[in-house]
C-alpha cells in the first residue's frame, strides 16, 4: 500500500516551483490558477520573493499547498495516472492536510487556495505579534516534551506570574517535539529544556503560536468559512492531524480541520496509523520535510520526495 503526503509550513523557499514551471505547461496552468483565485501574483513572489513577503502566513500556506499540487497533477497529467488507482491513502501536516484534500479530490484548487488564504491571515491576527512563540525540542519524546512544557508554566507561576498556554503543538516523530504557546512560557521551556532531558532546544523563525489554544479565533474564523465550502468525500482516506485516524465523511473532515487549527499535530501517530494499516511507501509531494520524519517513525518502510522533474520521472518508472 502506498500513502500520498503533503508537507506543512516552513518548507516555502524563494524560487519554489520556477523549475517545474519552466518545465510543464501543467504546472503552470496550476499556478495559474491559484494566482486568479487569490487576485494575486503569489508565483511570482514564490519565484521572485522577497523572502519576507513569502515568509508571511497568509502567503506560505497556498504557496506550499500550490507548488505540491503541481507537482501532483504534473505526476498524474504527463504520466497519465490517477491518484486513486497509485495511492491507498492521503495525508498532510497541518495546512498540507488541506493540500491532501485537494489531491484527493475533496476540496478544488480554487477553494483550497483561499480557504488557506483565510487561514494564514486568521492564525496570524489571532495572537498580536510578539505575544506567542514555537520551539522544537529535539531528542526528546512525546511525553519527555510534555514535561518540559509543564515545568515552564508551572516555574513562572511559583514566582508569582500568571498562568500562560504551553503545550505540544506537533509531535513529529520519537526525536522531535514542537512547543506553542506565549512567548514568555516558550523560552522558558527552552532554558530548562536540557536539564530535563533535550539534547537541544531552538525557538521557531515563526510569526504567531500555531496549534494551541491561542488560536481559538482563528478555529472560529474556519469553522465559518468551512460550512460554506463545497467539501465532498475524498477519493482516497484521509489520515488527519487530530487523531490520526481515517476517514473519508466529509462533515467529520470539517471538524477535524476546525479542530485542527488549536490541537495537536499528532503526525508520528498518523505514520504510525499508516503502517499499521499495510502502507509500506510514502511519497511527499513538493517537499523534503516529512519523508525524512517517516523514516525516524517507521525505518523499514519505503520514503521518498518528489519536487524536480527528474524525481517525477523516476517516481513514474516505480508506479
Amino acid at each position: 500500500m502506498r500513502a500520498f503526503i503533503f508537507p506543512g509550513q516552513g518548507s516555502q523557499a524563494v524560487g519554489m516551483g520556477q523549475a517545474l514551471s519552466d518545465a510543464s505547461p501543467v504546472a503552470r496552468a496550476v499556478f495559474g490558477e491559484v494566482d486568479e483565485a487569490l487576485g494575486q501574483h503569489l508565483f511570482r513572489t514564490m519565484t521572485e520573493g522577497p523572502a519576507e513577503d513569502l515568509l508571511l502566513t497568509e502567503n506560505a500556506q497556498p504557496a506550499i499547498m500550490a507548488n505540491a499540487i503541481a507537482t501532483l497533477r504534473v505526476l498524474e497529467q504527463e504520466g497519465g495516472i490517477r491518484l486513486a488507482d497509485k495511492a491507498d491513502a492521503v495525508a498532510g501536516h497541518s495546512l498540507g492536510e488541506y493540500t491532501a484534500l485537494c489531491a484527493a479530490d475533496a476540496l478544488d484548487l480554487a477553494t483550497t487556495a483561499r480557504l488557506l488564504k483565510l487561514r494564514g491571515r486568521a492564525m496570524q491576527a489571532a495572537v498580536p505579534v510578539g505575544e506567542g512563540a514555537m520551539a522544537a525540542l529535539l531528542g526528546v519524546d512525546l511525553e519527555r516534551a510534555r514535561t518540559i512544557a509543564g515545568a515552564a508554566v508551572d516555574a513562572i507561576l511559583a514566582e508569582g506570574g500568571p498562568e500562560l498556554v504551553c503545550t505540544v503543538a506537533n509531535d513529529n516523530d520519537p526525536s522531535q517535539v514542537v512547543i506553542s504557546g506565549h512567548r514568555i512560557a516558550i523560552e522558558r521551556a527552552v532554558a530548562l529544556a536540557k536539564e530535563l532531558g533535550a539534547k537541544r532546544a531552538l525557538l521557531l523563525p515563526v510569526s504567531a503560536p500555531f496549534h494551541c489554544p491561542l488560536m481559538q479565533p482563528a478555529a472560529d474564523a474556519m469553522d465559518a468559512a468551512l460550512a460554506q465550502a463545497d467539501l465532498r468525500a475524498p477519493l482516497v482516506p484521509l489520515y488527519c492531524n487530530v487523531d490520526a485516524v481515517a476517514v473519508a465523511d466529509p462533515g467529520a473532515i470539517r471538524a477535524l480541520l476546525v479542530a485542527q487549527v488549536t490541537g495537536m499535530v499528532r503526525w508520528r501517530e498518523s505514520v504510525l496509523a499508516m503502517v499499521d494499516a499495510g502502507v509500506s511507501e510514502f511519497v511527499e509531494f513538493g517537499g523534503k520535510v516529512l519523508a525524512p520524519m517517516v523514516k525516524r517513525i517507521a525505518p523499514d518502510v519505503t520514503a521518498t520526495s518528489v519536487v524536480t522533474m527528474d524525481d517525477v520521472e523516476e517516481l513514474l518508472k516505480r508506479l
